[in-house]
């Protein structure tokens, strides 16, 4: 998912192509995905994202021009497009790599998966909780990391991976992420 404005990033760039460690946050999203099992990758933009979708010309992701009506709108545009089960991944995750992604795949076995960290990781690390919700007794973030299955069962994943923790939505998340890219030389840590 790389269709949104990005306004609370606040950047010259568009969102996706904001760079952590010199890298483009969606180049590094896709480097993720190339190395995990996913088979096929699609990215979705929007008229928002006109760069990205240039810049996406150039890899071997699939396209989709989504209408930009907001995340959900897109993504349930997106899933309308392809055959379940979906993983879906935001292009703000810029420390994601494909062990992480693999794992997610493997806690998956029906339905749809939901991949939570709790806040209060989210909190230490120092970077935006914009969502959260309460289950079994826990404030959860989801990472944006999911998976959209073909029945309604829904099964929720918490994880204490700062990976997943470290959305980059505003300049602080951003140099959350890039201390993180320094300190483990190309952002896995």
């Amino acid at each position: 998912m790389c269709g949104g404005e990005g306004t609370r990033l606040d950047a010259p760039v568009e969102k996706p192509l904001f760079e952590v460690g010199g890298t483009p946050m969606v180049d590094r999203v896709r480097t993720a995905l190339d190395d995990s099992r996913v088979d096929d990758v699609y990215a979705v933009v929007s008229g928002h994202t006109p760069a990205t979708r240039r810049h996406l010309g150039s890899t071997s992701a699939s396209v989709v021009d989504a209408p930009g009506d907001g995340y959900v709108d897109d993504l349930g545009y997106a899933l309308e497009r392809v055959d379940p089960p979906v993983l879906t991944v935001v292009s703000d995750l810029p420390l994601l790599d494909g062990a992480v992604v693999d794992r997610t795949l493997a806690r998956h076995d029906h339905g749809s998966l939901t991949t939570c960290v709790p806040a209060v990781l989210k909190r230490r690390l120092g970077v935006g909780t914009d969502t959260t919700f309460t289950a079994s007794g826990r404030e959860l973030a989801p990472t944006g990391v999911n998976v959209v299955g073909e029945s309604d069962a829904e099964t929720t994943h918490v994880t204490y991976d700062a990976r997943l923790a470290v959305n980059v939505n505003r300049q602080s998340d951003a140099a959350v992420a890039e201390a993180f890219a320094r300190d483990a030389g190309g952002g896995r840590p």
